[in-house]
């Protein structure tokens, strides 16, 4: 018995070692779910398959060997049950969604958990080796790619002094923007208001674009929300 115990400490301590490591990478980019995260996670994972995998050693009078359990059917529940987690930290806000990597970081430690806790450790540690460089490496790779950033675009003038719809299109070609599509509105204020979906390859542009409107005095309101990752 104390060999069974030895064994069992051993996927317990695999999963929780995966499981840190992967969320220490979370932690250290800010992010809501981290470190102790995806060691529960993990840990939980294995925990559940240990329940599956030595259900003789927990059934009273069932000796070694006598119960044949399919120990898929809990790997199939934990993996519905992280994806209630894993929406948790995505969060939307204008055109920014947040949070998916991480809730694919989970999805997937809880993956890790489920082979350390049946002992099927080479596809463990070659898929939490995997993980972490493609949360490290494949970001180095985003950042130096140039990505389009997507903005929500506002600006309104008074009734009677409404710039053109081209001037404004202009103006944000003029700032590296290109226009996606376009609505109008009367605000509660009465002011008329363009909205725009915009992108550009550099998100820097946005800062460059609200210091132009800022000095325009018939602009009486506007607002830019870029996207998030």
């Amino acid at each position: 018995m104390s060999a069974e115990y030895s064994v069992i400490t051993l996927h317990l301590v695999g999963a929780l070692i995966a499981g840190g490591i992967i969320g220490f990478e979370r932690s250290l980019h800010g992010h809501p779910a981290g470190f102790r995260t995806h060691a529960l996670v993990c840990l939980a994972s294995s925990l559940l398959m240990l329940v599956a995998l030595y259900e003789w050693m927990w059934l009273p009078g069932m000796p070694a060997g006598s119960v044949r359990t399919d120990p898929t059917r809990m790997a199939q529940g934990i993996m519905t049950g992280i994806g209630f987690l894993g929406a948790g930290v995505i969060f939307k806000e204008g055109l920014s969604i947040r949070g998916l990597t991480t809730a694919a970081s989970i999805w997937i430690t809880a993956a890790i958990g489920i082979l350390m806790g049946i002992g099927f450790y080479f596809p463990a540690i070659v898929g939490t080796i995997l993980t972490l460089g493609i949360l490290t490496l494949f970001q180095l790779i985003e950042d130096r790619v140039p990505l389009q950033s997507y903005a929500q675009y506002y600006v309104s003038f008074d009734r009677n002094n409404v710039m053109l719809e081209q001037e404004v299109k202009n103006l944000l070609i003029n700032h590296g923007f290109t226009v996606a599509n376009t609505s109008y509105r009367i605000t509660q204020a009465g002011l008329f208001e363009y909205c725009m979906d915009i992108r550009t390859t550099n998100p820097d542009n946005a800062s460059a674009l609200a210091e132009a409107l800022r000095t325009l005095e018939m602009v009486r309101e506007f607002r830019i929300s870029t996207t998030g990752g």
